[in-house]
């Protein structure tokens, strides 16, 4: 990307501030981008809060300890504690963010309940949707960036890391089947709002397409 590229991104404005989501399955690298897009937002001069689902409040982190490293849940259980993480995280951090002009970037959003508790847990789509826009108020991202990776290969790339496994890391190699699949359709559904990246590419050359793409949403 040419500096006078990045130099017309920083000089952009927007009535609020831009709305980034990562997507992806286990082991997909989704996280790591989401760093690397932050540091090189903020080296362009963007103020940029980097926040994650669940997790990124205080109620979010007991209720994603719950869901990752407690005991059974039952699915349903599992779906209002998303919701309730959701609508904590998005009314008390990331409106407020983005209504003060800063860019936000998120690992995990609304698609990853929609892939989990319905592609996976065979829930109504439609009643998860409506869930999270009853929680969120109708927020939805900018852009998604859909990690795509085969189920096997995020699962050889955790135990690469040596990380214990979470509960749903824990959950059959179909069951992640049925996560990939529904990303991929709705990604198809709104092509205009989703990047899709391969993640076996080198982590370089995924974070250019990642750029590439944000420096026209910031041309807008």
């Amino acid at each position: 990307m040419s500096d006078q590229k990045a130099d017309t991104a920083t000089r952009k404005t927007r009535d609020r501030g831009l709305f980034i989501v990562f997507e992806g399955g286990e082991g997909a690298g989704k996280t790591t981008q989401a760093g690397l897009l932050t540091e090189w937002l903020e080296s362009l001069g963007h103020t940029v809060l980097q926040t994650r689902e669940p997790g990124g409040t205080e109620l979010g982190k007991e209720i994603r300890e719950l869901l990752l490293h407690g005991g059974q849940v039952d699915p349903r259980a599992e779906t209002l504690l998303y919701a309730a993480d959701r609508a904590q995280h998005i009314n008390t951090l990331v409106k407020p963010a983005l209504d003060r002009g800063e860019t936000v970037v998120q690992d995990r959003y609304i698609d990853s309940s929609i892939a989990y508790q319905s592609g996976a847990r065979g829930f109504d789509a439609a009643e998860i949707a409506g869930f999270s826009a009853w929680a969120t108020g109708g927020l939805l991202p900018d852009l998604v960036i859909l990690h795509d990776i085969d189920p096997l290969d995020g699962a050889s790339r955790r135990e690469q890391r040596g990380a214990a496994a979470d509960r749903l890391e824990r959950e059959s190699l179909e069951f992640h089947r049925r996560v990939r699949e529904t990303f991929l359709q709705r990604a198809g559904q709104d092509p205009q709002r989703y990047l899709v990246i391969d993640a076996m590419q080198t982590r370089e050359a995924i974070a250019e397409q990642i750029r590439e793409r944000v420096t026209q949403l910031l041309q807008r």
